[in-house]
């Protein structure tokens, strides 16, 4: 059985104790309404800790305006069920109360700067400060020696990895590969907004990442390649936000540039936004 706390003062009296009893404790942040590829990182988690930790909090300070944080799945007991088949020992389910003792409104935000100006920041204003304000809570509370997460949200883990190295946090970061469906589509919670229709779709996205590193491979133009993919998308009936290749350092490479590279996509499926990345060898 995994062990649910509520509240604060009881999360820190049994990550003390472990730490009393010299245990490494090893935390996986989510949103919750769980999958295979969580469950993933709860399992990468315990490769370095000897106890695992998940919250599972629906964060709405990174939600935009007109995002979907009203209709976004809850589904707390499934996930409590499926992260203790896992292996996880303690799932954290703090209150918007709990989380932001003042309010959304007077909470002390966190902002990375430089990479979160481009790609997912320039289209979700304010998204990523929302992703670091409560990263650096969730990782207070926890106090964590390892956190896992995922590959999938490629920028969302450069973000994470320069808050911990400038805020100092002494927690090691893990990142865990993207898990994904027979036909290459990345599991997220949001693939269930898809309707029948547009399911089978949605693994196009995957399809347009490994062209776009067959075409870089081969030496094409990168804008010419971005443009491929943009029509390929708008042809399988989706609207792109950005179909791009960068440095994995997510600055823009000069063609015939050696090094590593990551393909990135965001683009909207009818209601659906969903996002991708491969990272390969130039």
């Amino acid at each position: 059985m995994i062990e649910v706390v509520t509240e604060l003062p009881a999360l820190r009296a049994r990550i003390a104790e472990w730490k009393r009893a010299g245990l490494r404790v090893g935390f996986v942040p989510t949103m919750g309404n769980l999958h295979a590829g969580h469950f993933s990182l709860v399992r990468l988690a315990r490769t370095r800790a000897d106890r695992v930790v998940a919250s599972v909090f629906v964060n709405p300070t990174q939600f935009g305006p007109n995002e979907d944080f009203g209709r976004y799945p809850r589904t707390p007991e499934a996930d409590a069920a499926g992260l203790a088949a896992a292996g996880c020992d303690l799932l954290w389910l703090p209150s918007v109360e709990t989380m932001y003792p003042y309010g959304v409104q007077g909470t002390v935000q966190v902002h990375v700067p430089g990479v979160t100006a481009t790609l997912e920041g320039a289209h979700r204003p304010g998204h990523f400060d929302g992703v670091a304000t409560v990263v650096a809570r969730l990782f207070n509370q926890v106090q964590p020696d390892v956190a896992a997460f995922g590959r999938k949200d490629y920028q969302q883990l450069a973000v994470i990895r320069y808050l911990v190295r400038d805020l100092a946090f002494p927690v090691e970061l893990l990142a865990g590969e993207t898990v994904r469906e027979a036909d290459g589509l990345a599991m997220s919670s949001r693939n269930q907004y898809l309707s029948p229709e547009e399911r089978p779709r949605a693994a196009t996205i995957h399809a347009c990442l490994l062209a776009m590193r067959e075409a870089i491979r081969a030496g094409r133009p990168r804008t010419q390649v971005e443009a491929e993919a943009d029509e390929r998308l708008r042809a399988a009936g989706f609207v792109p936000d950005y179909a791009v290749v960068r440095r994995i350092d997510l600055t823009e490479p000069a063609d015939g540039e050696p090094g590593p590279r990551v393909a990135l996509i965001a683009a909207r499926l009818g209601r659906t936004r969903l996002i991708d990345n491969l990272e390969f060898d130039g």
